[in-house]
């Protein structure tokens, strides 16, 4: 063979083997349409939550300051255990003191939330027994009380568990009309506002959440593993020194500590937590990230993307920040909703937007700018309690001033700093503090049942219309003649002179005086459901006028060139940020726009995600059902209200 030939053959081999080894290439390697995403694992797959739950506890009580209205209650297991606690407290004639007209039987609940630390204050219920000869808890004082779990174990007998909380305080009854039929049942039910006082039991602890690996799982490098990566994302500085907030305790239990920003939202932390990515390697985390950005831009897809950039950290801050320019207000809203929670100030004008304009983001709007609480913050949700929302109204622009929207803003502000100088108050012997803010448009006055006893007024110069003839609990009289420019407030005492004082028609200044009477609470509300109902003030009554979660948002889009509107739920009506009730107390006619929907009506369209969207099924390690407390009968008298979850 020649050569040359030797030459040309050795050629073809060479480009044959270079054809053969780049085709084996390609098929290694296929274009990137082909290539299937990595199945990222999320702490959420190994894990489930606990202490989501509140803890109910009860108690039998004593009411006094009744207008004899009580009554001796009825020989029972109630009875017997209130004489226990009475002879405890060395209350001299027990007996004598119950067979008081003025003195009553109650039993006594309140719900422990899941997050508290001790000497947190919360809402307690109290109620009369089913055979009480009392009439009405109107006026009355709770005494001192310590509440525990109970339980009727076999055989009927009471079992207590340690005690978790303190209650006292003035009984507030329903603020709400009512009908004529059920007034009996609202006289003989009520609430003390902030009434509950958490010790923590003999550990004296705070309640905190954890977490349970699954177990098959179970392994003390795998709970150590998951802190980790919690502990990456989530940690505070202790003298100098990076402490993470989430510890293994053992081969399966992990201890979750609260991050500041999440303090009003435990929920979200818990969400949050949840879409943590572990054993992601850079390259998985762009690329994921990558994904993520493409899913932040389409609404059906925008809220889990943005609940995973938000686990991710500061790193996702310039995707999340793309979000905000998207054309739909719903990726908008979600994109500033998760910087918020970054610490990232940015989102602040779409999430003033959606206090304004939108009512089933607004409770969650509301909370993203109170955990910012920065001053920008801070100016914005002044201007939403001082200025009114300008609307489109019979095609004509008007300024319309939403009661959820100001009670919401002055909420929040509130929960960021007490003595904010927009909305510092005035307290009056710890017994109830008064708001006077400076606000622009329609006058009103706005009551609360949920946690703080308060009274708010959105206008300074507010003033009461004569004649009037008022009264604030039994004691305090409120009156002036027609067309009179002062009012005459009055207390009587059995036991030594009555006070009398007089004052302006200016409600702030009337209520400031009745105040200084020592009136409660549950006097002051009186007096101004009655002013409501006299037609006596000069703007109008709210009572717990708070946004709430579980509302529809409408998605508006363009099929064959047919306007399609499609309703989605956003979060869950039970999974609200701490400073709003779950469950407005019963008998409320606050809130004005966009009420939850009822659970049967527009369900959210497949594959859209909630605010709030942790299944209380998947997230509790153990389900077994407790024992029924002692107190069935309150929950029987309840009528199925939810109000354990405030």
């Amino acid at each position: 063979m020649s050569t040359r030939r030797r030459e040309f053959l050795v050629w073809m081999l060479i480009l044959l083997g270079s054809g053969c080894q780049k085709s084996s290439l390609r098929s290694q390697t296929p274009d990137d349409d082909d290539v299937k995403s990595p199945q990222t694992q999320f702490i959420r797959d190994q894990v489930t939550v606990s202490g989501l739950n509140s803890i109910t506890i009860e108690a039998v009580g004593l009411v006094r300051n009744l207008d004899g209205t009580g009554g001796d209650p009825h020989p029972s297991v109630y009875r017997t255990m209130l004489l226990q606690d009475m002879r405890k407290r060395n209350v001299t004639n027990p007996n004598t003191v119950l067979q008081d007209p003025n003195n009553t039987l109650v039993l006594i609940r309140a719900a422990v939330p899941p997050v508290i630390e001790v000497g947190d204050r919360f809402d307690v219920e109290v109620v009369l027994p089913e055979s009480t000869e009392a009439t009405s808890l109107k006026g009355g004082w709770l005494m001192q009380a310590d509440l525990a779990e109970q339980a009727l174990v076999p055989g009927g007998r009471l079992r207590q568990g340690h005690i978790l909380a303190k209650a006292e305080g003035p009984i507030m009854l329903s603020t709400g009309d009512g009908e004529a039929a059920s007034r009996n049942g609202v006289l003989k039910r009520g609430r003390i506002l902030g009434g509950g006082k958490y010790i923590g039991g003999l550990t004296r602890k705070a309640r905190t959440l954890g977490l349970y690996v699954r177990s098959d799982l179970r392994a003390v490098r795998t709970t150590k593993k998951i802190a980790d990566h919690i502990g990456k994302r989530f940690h505070y500085h202790e003298h100098g020194i990076k402490k993470p907030l989430a510890e293994a305790k053992t081969d399966q239990h992990i201890e979750l500590k609260m991050h500041p920003a999440y303090k009003e939202n435990f929920m979200r932390y818990v969400r949050v937590i949840r879409a943590i990515a572990i054993d992601e390697s850079p390259l998985e985390l762009r690329e994921r990230m990558e994904r993520l950005r493409k899913a932040l831009l389409v609404p059906q897809t925008a809220s889990n993307a943005a609940t995973e950039l938000e686990a991710i950290g500061i790193d996702s801050s310039l995707i999340l920040k793309e979000g905000l320019k998207s054309p739909d207000p719903e990726v908008r809203f979600y994109s500033a909703d998760a910087l918020a929670y970054l610490g990232d100030s940015s989102g602040i004008p779409e999430l003033e937007r959606a206090v304004r304009y939108e009512p089933a983001f607004r409770v969650f709007a509301l909370a993203a700018l109170t955990t910012l609480g920065s001053p920008e913050a801070r100016g914005v949700l002044n201007e939403l309690m001082l200025k009114p929302t300008p609307e489109m109204v019979d095609g004509q622009e008007q300024l319309v001033a939403s009661a959820e929207t100001r009670y919401g803003a002055f909420r929040s502000l509130w929960t960021i700093d007490h003595q904010d100088e927009f909305i510092a108050g005035e307290s009056f012997f710890d017994e109830f503090n008064l708001h006077v803010i400076d606000a622009e448009g329609d006058a009103m006055v706005h009551l609360t049942r949920f946690r703080v006893p308060q009274v708010v007024l959105f206008g300074r110069d507010q003033s009461l219309k004569t004649p009037l003839n008022l009264s604030a609990g039994r004691h305090i009289m409120i009156t002036a003649p027609s067309n009179s420019d002062t009012v005459t407030i009055s207390r009587f005492h059995a036991d030594r002179p009555d006070e009398k004082v007089t004052t302006s028609t200016n409600l702030a200044d009337v209520i400031r005086a009745i105040g200084r009477m020592r009136a409660s609470y549950p006097d002051v509300a009186q007096m101004l459901v009655q002013a409501d109902k006299q037609s006596n003030l000069s703007g109008r009554l709210e009572i717990d006028a708070m946004p709430a979660a579980g509302r529809i948002y409408y998605r508006t889009g363009v099929l064959g060139g047919t306007e399609n509107k499609k309703g989605v739920r956003v979060g869950d009506p039970n999974q609200v940020p701490n400073m709003f009730p779950a469950t407005p107390p019963q008998g409320g006619r606050g809130g004005d726009n966009g009420s939850p929907a009822p659970a049967d009506e527009d369900e959210p369209e497949s594959g859209s995600a909630s605010v709030a969207d942790v299944s209380e099924d998947e997230d509790e390690p153990e389900k077994t059902s407790r024992p029924k407390g002692v107190m069935g009968l309150f929950r029987r008298k309840s009528g199925g209200n939810q109000e354990d979850s405030n």
